[in-house]
């Protein structure tokens, strides 16, 4: 990784008088991250005051649209002396003996918050955001933040703010005394002025003089109690409470000392690396080959979704929450009547838990067009088909919508595994189709895997990604196989874990052996959860196309009992009114009489094994998937796992947890395991190389 040139660093923070006020602009578009250049420009412009007399007071203030959005992350990797020293420049900042005043605009996060608190004042328009988001990217505030924020927002609220990472407003940061001044018309104009007023004001007030207000011992215990919810498996939460009773606790260099060490110690653990490798992931998934800013996009101002079932219905109301109108087929108006009804009840249960006014659900609900006839999609700009996964009745739709919808509509299917290309041929139009899967439930998931056919346009592709940002989804470009990247792989993760209960483990083992890995839901509670019989229907189409005889595994068996899962309230489990998983004594009957049928002695299986031999499944298939280009870069696949199936993130998704493991580890597991090592997950392996190698490899090739 290059770094700036250093020598042209000091532009990026400007010095400029305003009388007796020395102004320093820092200037590091596009957010003024903390980068190489920034802290020697701060420096030399404190020294500049410092020598200069006639300089009663220093105010810095952000560039174009921002403060200081944080750290530069990049940066992270770097060795100490050539990384940015945030750590130096506040603390000549907290012994300046001139007042100093931070003015913030757009955001003071991470980093930038933390530079705000090494000044005597800060002051902010009241749209300003603040806050310490690091706990998100695993690593903890490393700038003095877990030693300021208590002192000035007390214990419990530095805590919340810490442990959640999520930002708060400039208006309730002055309530809490954490801005001094909220400047309600030009933000330089008002700093200059609020420092004139304080150009005499002594003592200084330096943060780190000052006590933790509300540090109870209960504070503290009731946050470790809570991030074992929250943040199961991370070290940053707890090292993060640590340091926060330090702050109430220790002398203020004491703390300071302790959080530079802690610091290291987060951003070096595996899951920093998991949290920052997604953090990149996640932007380089929206890079596509052959899709430039010139590519044109066509502006989507109506939609059509065919089906109003659980997938239409939540894909619907994806385009409402944004002002897009929605007209919505189909075939029963019973059906349609109880799609509608579904819509509103979840607008409402938003509106009574407060986060949408009663004018708001009908405002959407308003936007809704339902309707029995197909012709009505004729204006659409956009039709997405949500009906069950058939290829028959997803091509007669699909013959259909060629003679309804108009030129230059995008036609999209939501299939979870059908072959796009086979449902473009049967439209004159095979460029303006495209998958779009989104992801259960579709109002809530953040997951959309778009599936780019043989013939799919540019245009429509480049569409389909500025659609997914605009509707608030994480979109990831994938190609043509069955099942694409996601289910592919969750397909072989389903036979891995089957083949595991064959041999002799229980389901609610297997199913824990996931949970310790950090998922919510192992691959047992995801099928009652999806419906056992979605999988049955898969398994038995896949035996036809191949010519095979009917499926007979044990999961087959149960779903023939007529248990489908959480919606028959009995699958693998039985389920109470919380939807608690409860292991039932007649289904492992089933399960050891069709072992006794099939003459298979059970053994033992640990759940290291059970572990490893599902988590190298999914890195196995993904593998291939990547080979065979379905997925544009590890870090795709990666991406999907996290949005779209619970993997945690803090793991960084199967490939990089892969990579952590170590590639020749993995392949040598599944090795033992009687697996047979995808070509390129052994050559990589070979080479000593990682995933994120890969990509990097493939992308500058």
């Amino acid at each position: 990784m290059s770094t700036p040139d250093s020598s042209s660093q000091p532009s990026l923070v400007q010095q400029s008088r305003d009388g007796d006020v020395l102004i320093l602009t820092i200037n590091n578009p596009p957010v003024n991250a903390f980068s190489v250049g920034v802290p020697e420009g701060l420096k030399a412009g404190l020294d500049a005051a410092a020598a200069d007399d006639s300089v009663t007071a220093v105010v810095i203030i952000g560039g174009g649209r921002t403060f200081v959005a944080g750290a530069d992350i990049r940066t992270f990797d770097l060795p100490r002396e050539q990384s940015p020293d945030l750590r130096g420049t506040i603390e000549k900042l907290d012994a300046f003996t001139k007042p100093t005043v931070a003015a913030i605009h757009g955001t003071a996060l991470g980093g930038g918050l933390e530079l705000a608190m090494g000044c005597t004042y800060r002051v902010a328009v009241p749209g300003a955001q603040v806050g310490l988001p690091e706990v998100k990217l695993g690593v903890l505030p490393g700038a003095g933040g877990t030693q300021r924020l208590p002192r000035v927002v007390g214990a419990a609220k530095a805590l919340d703010m810490m442990l959640s990472g999520n930002p708060i407003r400039a208006t309730e940061a002055s309530q809490l005394g954490l801005i001094d001044r909220l400047i309600d018309g030009d933000l330089l104009a008002g700093a200059v002025e609020f420092a004139r007023e304080m150009a005499d004001a002594r003592p200084l007030p330096r943060i780190s003089e000052r006590s933790v207000p509300g540090a109870t011992p209960d504070v503290f215990a009731a946050a470790r109690q809570g991030i074992r919810k929250t943040h199961r498996g991370q070290l940053s939460p707890s090292l993060i409470v640590d340091l926060a009773e330090m702050a109430a606790a220790v002398p203020f260099q004491e703390g300071w000392d302790a959080e530079a060490t802690k610091f290291m110690e987060a951003k070096d653990s595996p899951q920093s690396r998991g949290l920052r490798h997604i953090f990149f992931a996640e932007r380089e998934s929206a890079k596509i080959p052959g899709i430039t800013k010139d590519t044109p996009t066509t502006e989507i101002k109506s939609a059509g979704i065919i089906g109003a079932g659980t997938m239409g219905g939540g894909i619907a109301m994806n385009f409402l929450n944004v002002g897009i109108p929605v007209t919505i087929v189909e075939t029963q108006q019973e059906a349609l009547d109880r799609g509608l009804s579904v819509i509103r009840r979840n607008y409402e249960n938003t509106a009574k838990k407060g986060r949408m006014s009663m004018e708001d659900v009908e405002a959407r609900m308003g936007l809704l067009t339902p309707t029995l006839d197909m012709g009505d999609l004729k204006d659409a700009d956009i039709i997405i088909e949500a009906v069950f996964e058939n290829m028959d009745v997803k091509k007669d739709i699909f013959t259909r919508l060629d003679g309804i919808a108009k030129p230059g509509a995008i036609l999209a299917s939501n299939t979870s595994t059908l072959d796009v290309n086979e449902i473009a041929s049967v439209t004159s139009r095979p460029e303006s189709v495209i998958g779009l899967h989104f992801f259960s439930p579709a109002n809530v998931m953040k997951l959309l895997e778009i599936v780019r056919a043989e013939k799919t346009s540019d245009t429509v592709l480049a569409t389909s990604m500025a659609l997914a940002k605009r509707i608030k989804k994480v979109g990831v470009v994938v190609g043509v196989c069955d099942g694409f990247v996601g289910n592919r792989m969750v397909h072989r993760y389903g036979d891995e874990a089957r083949q595991i209960v064959e041999e002799g483990a229980r389901p609610e083992d297997v199913d824990a052996s996931m949970n310790a890995l950090g998922l919510p839901m192992g691959p047992f509670q995801m099928s009652d959860m999806a419906g056992l019989d979605i999988g049955y229907a898969i398994r038995q189409h896949q035996a036809k196309v191949a010519g095979q005889p009917k499926p007979d595994g044990w999961l087959d068996r149960i779903v023939e009992t007529g248990r489908k899962g959480q919606k028959t309230q009995g699958g693998i489990y039985d389920y109470d009114e919380t939807r608690r998983p409860i292991p039932n004594a007649d289904m492992q009957k089933l399960i050891e009489d069709y072992r006794a049928e099939k003459g298979i002695t059970p053994r033992e299986i640990t759940q290291e094994e059970s572990t490893k031999r599902l988590a190298y499944s999914l890195v196995n298939e993904g593998a291939k998937i990547l080979e065979e280009g379905i997925a544009q870069r590890a870090g795709d696949i990666d991406v999907i796992y996290i949005y779209g199936y619970g993997f945690p993130a803090y793991r960084g998704g199967p490939m990089q947890y892969a990579s952590e493991q170590g590639l020749k580890n993995v392949v040598a597991d599944l090795e033992k395991f009687g697996q047979t090592p995808a070509p390129l997950l052994k050559r990589l392996a070979e080479e000593g190389k990682t995933f994120a190698q890969y990509d990097a490899e493939k992308g500058r090739a």
